[in-house]
């Protein structure tokens, strides 16, 4: 399934951005911010997490991008919010997206840093694409180049929201993944 161009519920109200995006050089401290955040995760949720990896621009060496952390977590069930969205509410996390149609996808937004929780049930395909095209571009430096060079001309547009430039960035993503599965 694609991505559609609009969650299907919003939590709270749509932050419109109505500029252009802001792409940092690749920063080496995104791995510890991650490590610190999985460390958190983990004492939160314990065994209730199947799987949490560090995903998007800011887990690819080299690669510019938006200062903001993306890490996926499996979960058994991610429509059964209160096993995981309760303990992690009180920790300080907020949801922000509730996707029903879109693999049951939750985004949660942690506390003191920027960063995206994507949260789906175990198995779920889009957590294989995610990590695919992140283990691809850290592996073959001419399409992290092609993205990085997509990604800077998109940028450099006018969104009003930060999601319309993650769909336009859906093209040259898909081109990728094609190479990348066998």
């Amino acid at each position: 399934m694609e991505r559609r161009a609009r969650p299907a519920a919003t939590v709270g109200p749509r932050q419109p951005l109505n500029s252009t995006i802001y792409l940092a050089p690749y920063d080496p401290a995104w791995p510890s911010v991650f490590a610190q955040l999985k460390k958190q995760l983990e004492e939160v949720l314990g065994d209730k997490i199947q799987l949490l990896e560090h995903v998007g621009s800011t887990s690819v060496p080299g690669l510019s991008a938006k200062p903001i952390i993306d890490w996926v977590m499996a979960v058994a069930d991610s429509c059964d919010e209160a096993a995981y969205v309760r303990p992690l509410e009180e920790w300080g996390y907020t949801l922000r997206i509730r996707e029903p149609e879109w693999y049951e996808h939750r985004l949660l937004i942690p506390p003191d840093v920027q960063g995206n929780l994507h949260v789906f049930s175990a198995g779920c395909p889009e957590i294989e694409r995610m990590v695919l095209f992140r283990d691809w571009l850290r592996n073959h430096p001419e399409d992290r180049l092609l993205y990085e060079a997509t990604k800077r001309d998109l940028a450099a547009r006018t969104w009003k929201y930060v999601q319309n430039y993650a769909d336009a960035k859906s093209e040259v993503v898909a081109a990728i993944l094609a190479r990348a599965r066998p």
